[in-house]
């Protein structure tokens, strides 16, 4: 039987003892739960937002149990900028493991960042694990109308970077208007709400 705190977060190991994703922590549960699963880095996919009590719940208790808190902002409905993933891939590259990728539901944003941590860590080789992340079971990923576009990611990527790693084809090659003009091409132009023209406001939490 999986512990309670697994099912109350939507807990799944990606890589079991290296990488794992969840839902956010509610109901005051972050501390026993982290501390289960021997957590060193929290990556919070929700952006930095110290104007909720949330962030501010979870900073304090990651402090408190030295667990390093890292915040990158991704959005399920809008098209990421190039610096939202060299955010994210940074944030892979630097923490310290076990780590917890973690958004509002566990569902949409921590399947796109499971995927890409796959990708990152393995490279294509790992593109139908990586896919494997979007399953809607276990991960409950259901997408919405304009949340269909993070699966079809991989797919544009891998054709894009055409054998370059991930980091690489983000740092040097992507742009939301390829990426916009791709899912277009292939009828996927409603999948998406827009692109993120301002990515230091309105995170979408």
């Amino acid at each position: 039987m999986r512990p309670i705190y697994d099912v109350l977060y939507n807990f799944h190991w990606i890589i079991p003892g290296e990488v794992a994703r969840s839902a956010q922590a509610y109901a005051g549960f972050l501390g026993p739960f982290l501390k289960v699963h021997r957590i060193a880095t929290l990556i919070n996919l929700r952006g930095p937002n110290a104007r909720y009590m949330w962030w501010r719940y979870e900073a304090r208790v990651c402090d408190k149990l030295s667990v390093e808190h890292k915040n990158t902002m991704l959005n399920s409905r809008r098209l990421p900028t190039r610096q939202m993933l060299i955010n994210l891939i940074d944030a892979f590259d630097s923490a310290k493991t076990p780590i917890l990728l973690k958004c509002s539901g566990g569902q949409d944003r921590s399947s796109f960042a499971a995927a890409l941590y796959l990708i990152n860590r393995f490279g294509w080789d790992a593109k139908e694990r990586a896919r494997a992340q979007f399953a809607r079971w276990p991960y409950l990923h259901n997408p919405k109308k304009h949340q269909r576009w993070l699966k079809p990611f991989l797919d544009f990527a891998a054709e894009e970077a055409n054998g370059k790693p991930l980091r690489a084809f983000i740092e040097n090659d992507y742009t939301p208007e390829r990426l916009k003009a791709w899912l277009e091409a292939r009828g996927l132009g409603d999948t998406f709400r827009g692109l993120y023209d301002k990515p230091g406001t309105a995170p979408g939490l």
